[in-house]
């Protein structure tokens, strides 16, 4: 995956009372700290004076100058107090995620004077920016060298970027049509484009099985070849040759030139039937190999593939997500759920077991080539973004992953603070069972994603 990259406009705040120079030493320690931290930004240096805004008068230069450079967003820390018009107007004109934050202020000087007062004018600002509906997140007042100011920079950075999927718009190619008696992965389409900038680009089934089944007669040995390579590492059952698997890989490599020739940012398939007759074998493979550098939904889940989007934007596309399943609970941890699948990226499979494909257990199919391997452990963040009736909402929780017994398909017993809370936060709504998960804590990240997202998007943390 292109790891992402989030452009700050680096608006620092002066006053023309207290020490401009223990101002500007504030502004070079977080040019500083953004370079450490291979954080892109554009300040105000040569466009202001020092690079502080110490006047409302300079609302419009700064606003043309990160209009000039298209910011993803506003870190404004409070140099040595604030100029709460300023602040107030550029946050408004420039409509992007706002970060507020001051160094903590040191004791009085000896003879009673303060070089600052960054705590006082944050009270300002912040109380401007409410005034004029901007919404922001904050920092507590800290030492720029203490764990909240880092954290807290990081945090707002992957919320940006979760909050540009809906702000700026994605693309999601739809491969096929709802699956008919997936009653749950109905969607308003329409209110997607309008309200979120999200496009479904429709592709048709035939069209693409047919694309598929050429790439396989016009390149028959370099699939042969990628056959060959596969089978060394994964476990291939229920096959009498190889010209399943090849059409599947075709699959695999059609679903990516697509998304690639559609500038798409997701992909949702329906998984069964047409492409599973077409080409003699369930596709898991290839959603396998799709989902470690792209979203996919399974069964035509749409939401769901955004809401995988919404966890890989979480963690700046470094790593990838899984739509899963809540299924079954642990049979002996009141706490454990099954969170289950097929399909799931190749990268997530467990280092102690090996990658299988074999038949459905479920379905009374003569096929092959569903995915079976365990996930691996570690901590986890599941989301579902969902919505029914112009009502939106996104679930966010943490766990862990647990021992359990052995099943089929991909999966992983996970953990949580209070599942029968959990459940019945899903159950009330308006979340079905399919959700994305990934490795990492990133549910303050997805909560706080959602002050940005226009025409508004509810949080739900789950447990707790």
């Amino acid at each position: 995956m292109k790891k992402s990259k989030v452009l700050v406009g680096l608006c620092p705040i002066g006053k023309f009372v207290f020490s401009n120079e223990d101002a500007v030493r504030y502004k070079k320690v977080v040019q500083h700290l953004l370079a450490e931290w291979s954080i892109d930004y554009v300040d105000l240096d040569n466009i202001l004076e020092d690079g502080l805004v110490k006047d409302q008068r300079q609302v419009d230069i700064v606003v043309k100058h990160f209009n000039e450079h298209d910011v993803d967003c506003l870190f404004m820390p409070h140099c040595n107090f604030g100029t709460e018009g300023a602040v107030g107007m550029i946050g408004k004109k420039l409509s992007v995620p706002v970060l507020l934050w001051g160094p903590r202020d040191e004791a009085p000087l000896s003879d009673g004077k303060r070089l600052r007062d960054s705590l006082c004018g944050l009270f300002a600002s912040s109380k401007t920016l409410n005034k004029l509906n901007v919404p922001f997140t904050y920092i507590e007042n800290c030492y720029p060298e203490e764990e909240a100011f880092k954290s807290g920079v990081d945090n707002f950075v992957r919320a940006v970027n979760v909050a540009d999927i809906f702000r700026k718009g994605v693309r999601i190619g739809l491969i096929g049509q709802r699956i008919d008696f997936f009653w749950t992965t109905i969607i308003n389409e329409s209110e997607l484009l309008s309200r979120f900038n999200i496009e479904v680009l429709p592709i048709d089934m035939v069209e693409f099985i047919n694309n598929s089944l050429d790439r396989v007669k016009s390149n028959a040995d370099e699939y042969r070849e990628q056959y060959e390579q596969i089978s060394k590492d994964i476990v291939i059952e229920g096959f009498n040759d190889s010209q399943p698997i090849m059409n599947v890989l075709a699959v695999k490599d059609q679903m990516l030139e697509l998304a690639e020739r559609n500038n798409l940012d997701g992909i949702a398939l329906q998984s069964f039937d047409s492409i599973v007759n077409a080409c003699g074998s369930y596709c898991s493979l290839a959603e396998c190999i799709v989902g470690d550098s792209l979203p996919i939904g399974a069964e035509s889940d749409i939401l769901g593939a955004i809401s995988d989007m919404i966890l890989r934007r979480a963690s700046l596309n470094t790593a990838p997500a899984y739509l899963a399943e809540f299924t079954v609970r642990h049979p002996s941890n009141d706490n454990g759920i099954l969170i289950w699948h097929e399909g799931a990226p190749l990268s997530l499979c467990h280092p102690d077991d090996k990658v299988r494909l074999g038949k459905h257990w479920i379905l009374p199919s003569p096929l092959s080539g569903m995915s079976h391997f365990r996930l691996r452990d570690g901590n986890v963040t599941v989301v579902r973004f969902d919505g029914e009736n112009g009502c939106y909402k996104i679930a966010v929780g943490e766990g862990r992953s647990i021992d359990g017994p052995y099943t089929l398909n991909n999966y992983m017993w996970m953990e949580t603070d209070d599942w029968k809370r959990w459940e019945r936060q899903l159950i009330e709504g308006p979340f079905i069972h399919h959700t994305a998960m990934a490795y990492g804590n990133y549910s303050d990240v997805v909560i706080e994603a959602c002050k940005y997202i226009p025409g508004g998007v509810e949080p739900i943390l789950l447990g707790k």
